[in-house]
């Protein structure tokens, strides 16, 4: 039997075998707890007939996992210095593919059907790095790549903002996003004393299940999602003035937006963050002939 990867010893070991230094700038974290990888597996609920894509394996700890639960492993990893360490560490398991790239760039859904071509249930599942994580998620939702979902660890209070509903402080145009295109839940919260280095704040893995179509249906998907970041430009400000500053020429048709939003049937004085996602459907379409 191989040691597992993700314990405190075996984990150094490894670092210093190769001198690995960690690198901030690309936000490592490696996480030395068996228990709490399980964990984060299963709720990817895999099947012998799944394939894994992950995102940043560092030195292979939840590769290693999911390597054992699934089909095929696919991961993307950006830092070229955990190639050689990676080649080892995995080296028992034959089902993973690491590819050398930033998945910001690739073209994922290309090496899907080259890599897994014929797998049917595909998760996404990854312990994000945590200044990339909001680019991530929408890059690989935006792509609308054949997935089931993702089971991602990240930042706590991106867990938070993710699955927050209207009228708390955490909502905002992340939450919308993700809300049109999945269905949220935060899973588990991770101490951060699971981790090497330890980071500033705690973790949580969230879980999202792709919706078979949007939650809402909006005329243009680019202008929706325009339409909420507008609304959210500044927080304490109304979405009459949030959609006036932010919206092209957004000053010179105010009228328009006044229009828009009495069309709506939402309050002028309201705030962005009171407004659920079938109202700023609702809004954007209205908003849509005038400022598309």
């Amino acid at each position: 039997m191989h040691k597992d990867i993700a314990t405190p010893i075996r984990t150094k070991e490894i670092l210093e075998k190769y001198g690995f230094s960690f690198k901030k700038s690309l936000g490592q974290n490696f996480l030395i707890d068996t228990n709490i990888l399980n964990r984060i597996v299963d709720h990817a609920e895999l099947t012998e007939d799944s394939a894994a894509i992950e995102i940043g394996p560092g030195i292979g700890a939840l590769t290693e996992q999911l390597a054992k639960r699934s089909k095929k492993v696919m991961a993307f990893e950006i830092d070229q210095r955990l190639l050689p360490i990676l080649n080892d560490t995995l080296s028992p398991y034959e089902n993973v593919k690491i590819i050398h790239k930033d998945v910001l760039k690739a073209d994922v859904s290309s090496y899907i059907e080259e890599e897994l071509a014929g797998l049917k249930d595909i998760m996404v599942v990854a312990n994000l790095p945590y200044y990339v994580t909001t680019p991530i998620l929408m890059n690989l939702l935006e792509e609308k790549l054949p997935i089931r979902g993702i089971v991602a660890m990240l930042q706590k209070e991106v867990a938070e903002r993710i699955s927050a509903r209207p009228g708390t402080k955490e909502y905002g145009s992340l939450s919308i996003a993700i809300q049109y295109y999945t269905v949220a839940e935060t899973v588990m919260i991770v101490p951060k004393t699971v981790f090497i280095p330890q980071p500033n704040v705690d973790s949580a893995v969230i879980r999202l299940t792709l919706r078979e179509k949007p939650a809402v249906v909006v005329k243009d998907e680019t202008f929706f999602f325009r339409v909420t970041r507008a609304s959210f430009a500044q927080r304490r400000k109304t979405i009459l003035n949030n959609l006036t500053s932010q919206l092209p020429d957004g000053k010179q048709k105010k009228q328009k937006i006044i229009a828009a939003l009495n069309e709506a049937g939402i309050d002028e004085s309201r705030r962005g963050e009171t407004l659920s996602i079938d109202e700023f459907a609702k809004l954007s379409d209205c908003l849509y002939s005038d400022f598309r």
